[in-house]
């Protein structure tokens, strides 16, 4: 956070409480699924960045707490005189326990072995979630509405945004403090040497299993915030996918920052949303992006932008050389070719395409990329592709030499991963 400034941090927090003046009840709705994808990626960061263990199973709390907050909240409205704001706490209540319970079976082990613990205990739920139909809804899942508080609603999405937004703030200042108390220290120290850990005297396995029952105790409350704003809970939120992408998150923004899985929340969601509704090869394209940020960036596009500003404080580097803009600048252009090349590939192969060569007798229509209609038959399309790879395949290479950019090393994403605001 010291890159940021508290300042900086308070200047964020205005603009956001704003942001229902604009009127745009769309904006709205991302950027509240932007906080919960934030908090989600903040309380899984607390577990890999902080103690250096990776979960591959996060998903399963972040669903627990939806479901658990939603029969709170059927409860609510049947009649129990229940404050709405503090739904969450139910999520984080039901995550802390699922979580210390899994938290002791899987950090018995440590390294790969703790990773596949985490999968088996998660795929453990999903399925538990498919057979038990009476408590999880079966595909349908189960549903609820806000209750109404005092004064407050809740009944749109100007309210929701509100409340989701003051849960942020208040997770973010909780596990900041957290990050810089002692007991943090302790974390980080059994992520360094766990061995020096247990030499003075603290139990490095209930520390770590402590540690693991708070990061699902927000993964909890980030899905009791799911369940406010969607009024639903179904088993889909259990699977593999929701633990993918917060992982996904943490390593486009970096790990070894606070702010980091923010960022990299921030950005996925916004991605999916926006992009998702130009090209159905979104998901391919985040993907990419995902290889690129790993090859060129292992610490994330702000531990990047981090270390990268220690550097030029202390007169080692310039903020760009000349290598690291044709570096950037060649990754771009390949881009560009990769995504010509997906679009034209994908339209063409399209049953929905199919139908318009019949309709127009025959003739193949053009297919529109970057606003340009590119007749997939043209010699000129094939050729742009190629001279787009060519292009940036040179850049590259030319850089290559000197850009000073990390390539990727397994052990700077797993082993090295630490939060240092």
């Amino acid at each position: 956070m010291r890159a940021f400034g508290i300042s900086g941090f308070v200047i964020l927090i205005i603009l956001l409480a704003a942001a229902p003046l604009t009127g745009d009840m769309s904006m709205l709705n991302v950027l509240i699924k932007v906080f919960i994808a934030a908090i989600f990626a903040l309380g899984f960061n607390l577990l890999w960045g902080q103690a250096g263990l990776l979960s591959f199973g996060h998903a399963a709390y972040f669903g627990i707490g939806t479901f658990a907050a939603i029969y709170l909240m059927d409860v609510i409205d049947r009649g129990l005189a229940f404050p709405t704001p503090l739904v969450p706490l139910a999520g984080a209540a039901a995550g802390f326990l699922f979580g210390l319970v899994a938290g002791w079976f899987a950090t018995i082990r440590s390294g790969v072995y703790f990773a596949m613990i985490t999968v088996a205990l998660a795929e453990l739920t999903a399925a538990l979630a498919v057979k038990w139909e009476s408590l999880f809804g079966g595909e349908a899942g189960i549903r609820s509405i806000r209750s109404p508080w005092g004064p407050f609603k809740f009944q749109s999405t100007t309210d929701v945004y509100y409340l989701i937004l003051v849960w942020t703030v208040l997770v973010i200042v909780f596990l900041l403090w957290l990050q810089r108390s002692p007991w943090g220290l302790i974390v980080r120290g059994i992520r360094e040497r766990e061995e020096r850990v247990r030499f003075i005297g603290y139990k490095s396995h209930a520390v770590k299993t402590l540690v693991f029952a708070i990061s699902a105790a927000i993964a909890g409350l980030a899905g009791a915030l799911l369940a406010l704003s969607n009024e639903a809970a179904n088993m889909v939120l259990l699977q593999s996918t929701g633990s993918a992408f917060v992982v996904l998150n943490t390593v486009i923004g970096g790990a070894n920052v606070f702010g980091g899985p923010i960022v990299g929340a921030a950005l996925t969601t916004i991605f999916s949303y926006y992009v998702a509704d130009i090209t159905h090869y979104w998901m391919l394209y985040l993907g990419l992006l995902f290889i690129a940020l790993v090859l060129y960036a292992p610490s994330g596009l702000v531990g990047l932008v981090a270390e990268r500003a220690k550097a030029v404080r202390g007169g080692e580097k310039q903020w760009m050389s000349a290598a690291e803009a044709m570096l950037i600048a060649g990754l771009a252009t390949l881009l560009a070719g990769a995504v010509l090349a997906i679009e034209l590939t994908g339209a063409v192969l399209a049953p929905e395409y199919k139908a318009q060569i019949l309709a127009n007798s025959g003739q193949w229509p053009a297919v529109r990329v970057f606003g340009v209609a590119w007749p997939p038959l043209s010699p000129i399309s094939f050729l742009t592709v190629i001279a787009l790879f060519g292009f940036g395949i040179g850049l590259m290479r030319a850089s290559s030499s000197n850009s000073g950019w990390a390539l990727f090393r397994p052990k700077s994403l797993v082993l090295k991963a630490g939060s240092k605001s």
